[in-house]
């Protein structure tokens, strides 16, 4: 009875405890949001906080953004359409590296895979001058391959696929050959349906990195109307003028692919990333 006790005062500690460090995580969230239903005088007076006056509180932000920011919405579709793009290429090349370097026996396997723990290694500042210059050379600058093409092969995707490879049966590609099946029906028919849970979390930190990268658009992207929405949102503040109208309202509306990503594979993401974390 005891324990019971004890274990249910453990248990309603555990829940308070859960409760206050979301609230703390999720605070600047919900100031943000709060505060893009306040008119821009508003905010420059107080500022993004959750003591608002809720006599002001209107949609005339987001009807400014849906009416009359036009640069918002290009920002919105540039951003949509290099992430989408980074990240179906991107588990589409680092899944097959890194099946191949879990289940294949060749020569180099491991120095290859030491090169990518290599890379993984180094700060992806440091690769930013080497890269800037290949897209120069390859006259891709302001385009979006030039954002998309660095990020296609990600060594931490590929060393998360490789770990997660690395426990599926390999009884299943010895089968597949008796039968005459061809290696690249083996991986696309048999192997990769297996790594869906790691496909699913990969493609959520993928997104996420990709809908949030700021630093390498801003070095190869050079016209307005091919900005990412990080880039976009920052033009926003200048000596010159500060557009808060789009700016928190609109920093509100980029939280939505992210939501929604997320709720498509939630289901999958635990399970891909402790399963990709404890193999091998």
């Amino acid at each position: 009875m005891k324990a019971k006790k004890k274990n249910s005062w453990l248990s309603w500690l555990a829940n308070v405890s859960i409760a206050i460090v979301s609230f703390v995580a999720l605070f600047p969230i919900i100031s943000l949001v709060l505060s893009s239903f306040v008119p821009s005088s508003e905010l420059m007076r107080k500022g993004i906080t959750l003591a608002i006056d809720w006599n002001q509180v209107n949609l005339s932000n987001y009807e400014y953004i849906f009416t009359q920011a036009g640069d918002y919405w290009s920002w919105y579709g540039n951003s949509l359409i290099i992430s989408a793009l980074t990240i179906v290429l991107s588990l589409f090349f680092s899944s097959m590296v890194g099946y191949a370097l879990a289940l294949y026996d060749f020569k180099g396997r491991n120095f290859f895979f030491v090169l990518v723990l290599f890379i993984l290694m180094v700060p992806f500042e440091i690769l930013m001058l080497p890269l800037y210059q290949m897209m120069i050379s390859a006259q891709l600058i302001n385009s979006y391959l030039a954002v998309i093409l660095p990020m296609v092969v990600a060594p931490i995707a590929v060393f998360f696929f490789r770990q997660y490879a690395i426990g599926l049966p390999k009884e299943l590609m010895d089968a597949a050959r008796i039968d005459g099946a061809t290696e690249y029906g083996i991986f696309f028919k048999i192997m990769l349906p297996l790594m869906g849970p790691s496909m699913a979390a990969m493609a959520i930190l993928q997104g996420l990195g990709s809908w949030n990268n700021f630093l390498w658009p801003l070095l190869v992207l050079r016209s307005n109307d091919m900005f990412t929405l990080p880039i976009g949102l920052a033009t926003l503040l200048t000596p010159y003028g500060n557009n808060y109208d789009v700016l928190i309202a609109g920093s509100v509306m980029t939280i939505i692919p992210i939501i929604i990503l997320f709720i498509f594979f939630q289901r999958y993401f635990v399970s891909g990333l402790t399963m990709g974390g404890v193999k091998g």
